[in-house]
């Protein structure tokens, strides 16, 4: 997954060395960006994954822009290290206190600093991951990428995605049976999602077996079709002899009586962009409830486009 740092700084030498140490890590990619300090109230509204403050080019008020940072609800978790001149304890205690993780003195150790980006940006990636089974981000980071896309005005797709009848799957061959059950649809989601050239294509995992794609662009068609004949595929095989024959399952209903459940098969509401009239991320979901429920009416796998704003 793509990790964006900013540097706040007036020149690219800080950004340069970031670039150098970072560029043959073999667990995260990076993009690096160069933030005049003037600029940082619009930079703030992309929620990058890290922060990395120059204290001269602030002229030594790196204490004042952290609590900037820390003001902004979207960022107030955001990882941030200040690089200074200055290496006077009053200082550096000074800076600490106001919300920042790490201070270095220059000149930059850069061993030291790749450890500490590193290790940063995998606790990161830890604490915003709702599922250790999909190892997929959750909700906070979620809604940071819908956020960033709206702020910025560009054209993107969200594909909400649910499982029909995925509780009878689990009652008939149990929970670990299940799990391979969501993995199986992670892994399917992601492979499709992200098979275009996009680095900024985006799946989470809200929880359960509800998950969230964000693409950038309205090509999501393609995308969809190809999830639903490899998910209809794959659901056959992690079924029993008897079960695929017969094309359903029987489990107990909550009454104890025995009923015939369809098999497995994944929801998919699409909401695109251009078709909205709200910026609020909430009433987004309410559009992608709506168009996933309409989806979930349908036999089958299936997938539904909201084609006007449903919320309005």
């Amino acid at each position: 997954m793509l990790q964006e740092i900013y540097i706040v700084d007036n020149n690219d030498k800080i950004r340069k060395i970031l670039g150098k140490i970072l560029e043959n890590d073999l667990e995260f990619e990076y993009e690096i960006k160069i933030v005049k300090p003037d600029w940082l109230e619009v930079a703030l509204q992309n929620i990058p994954e890290l922060i990395v403050i120059n204290d001269e080019a602030v002229d030594g008020n790196s204490p004042g822009f952290c609590r900037r940072i820390r003001q902004n609800e979207d960022n107030n978790i955001t990882p941030i290290i200040v690089i200074s001149r200055i290496d006077k304890r009053e200082h550096k205690l000074e800076v600490l206190s106001n919300y920042t993780q790490h201070y270095l003195t220059m000149p930059i150790d850069r061993d030291y600093l790749y450890y500490i980006i590193t290790n940063l940006t995998r606790l990161m990636y830890s604490n915003r991951t709702v599922s250790p089974l999909t190892g997929l981000p959750g909700n906070i980071k979620i809604h940071a990428e819908l956020k960033k896309r709206m702020r910025n005005r560009e054209d993107f797709t969200v594909m909400y995605f649910d499982l029909d009848n995925f509780k009878s799957y689990n009652d008939v061959y149990g929970f670990l049976k299940g799990d391979e059950v969501i993995k199986f649809t992670a892994d399917t989601i992601v492979k499709y999602v992200h098979l275009g050239e996009s680095d900024k294509n985006f799946v989470g995992h809200v929880g359960g077996d509800d998950f969230v794609a964000i693409t950038n662009n309205y090509e999501w068609e393609d995308i969809c079709q190809s999830i639903v004949a490899e998910f209809d595929a794959g659901m056959r095989k992690l079924l029993n002899k008897v079960d695929a024959q017969r094309g359903y399952i029987e489990a107990a209903n909550r009454k104890g009586i025995i009923e015939q459940f369809p098999i497995t098969a994944i929801s998919i509401g699409v909401v695109e962009s251009r078709n909205l009239k709200t910026n609020n991320i909430l009433e987004i979901g309410e559009v992608g409830a709506q168009v996933k429920h309409a989806a979930k009416t349908i036999m089958g796998s299936s997938y539904v486009v909201n084609k006007r704003d449903l919320s309005m």
